[in-house]
């Protein structure tokens, strides 16, 4: 039991190492960089107004409603994540489920918003779609996805993290890690200020 469970925090350690990051030319970038980057339009964003939404499905929404909160409660920073149980059905039942994400945000999202947007699949058509609208409204985006390195999401995005994996749980886990490292350094980065 103990190296199963050693292999397994070995396997997260490996695959956060790996975390891919790319820009908008799905050019590769530092992590760090890239981390750096994601916070500074944030930053950006949240000075101007602006607001930050979330969109994810499963474990994905659970992290989207985890970080909305997070980003506005502890960080002050707009921010909304699109998975009331309302809003999911009443737009699954008249528009159907791949419209879930795209409705909302083509009702709410404003020019320079960013949305973020999280499949560990990457292929998920509601989460496409959601992206593409954002897209179409001027804001900007920031993806997280694994599986597949040529997934569409990882396309998409101004900035975009991947995750060299194909396991749901370590996908998640990363996927959480990176969002609570963009928020918990604003915060500290607020608090030196």
């Amino acid at each position: 039991m103990k190296k199963i469970v050693k292999k397994y925090f070995e396997e997260i350690a490996k695959n956060l190492s790996c975390v891919i990051a790319t820009n908008s030319e799905i050019k590769k970038s530092d992590f760090n960089q890239a981390i750096a980057d994601a916070i500074a339009l944030i930053n950006k964003c949240s000075d101007s107004g602006k607001k930050i939404m979330f969109i994810g499905n499963g474990a994905s929404a659970a992290i989207s409603s985890h970080m909305a909160t997070d980003f506005w409660k502890n960080g002050g920073i707009k921010a909304i994540a699109f998975n009331d149980s309302s809003l999911l059905t009443c737009i699954s039942n008249d528009y159907g489920y791949q419209y879930v994400f795209e409705k909302p945000i083509e009702m709410f999202a404003e020019k320079e918003d960013i949305l973020i947007a999280i499949s560990s699949s990457g292929r998920s058509e509601n989460i496409i779609k959601g992206a593409r609208m954002a897209l179409c409204k001027g804001c900007k985006l920031i993806t997280l996805s694994g599986f597949e390195e040529n997934n569409t999401l990882r396309s998409l995005g101004h900035i975009n993290f991947y995750v060299t994996s194909s396991s749901y749980g370590l996908v998640e886990i990363i996927h959480q890690a990176i969002c609570h490292s963009i928020i918990d350094v604003i915060i500290e980065t607020k608090k030196l200020n």
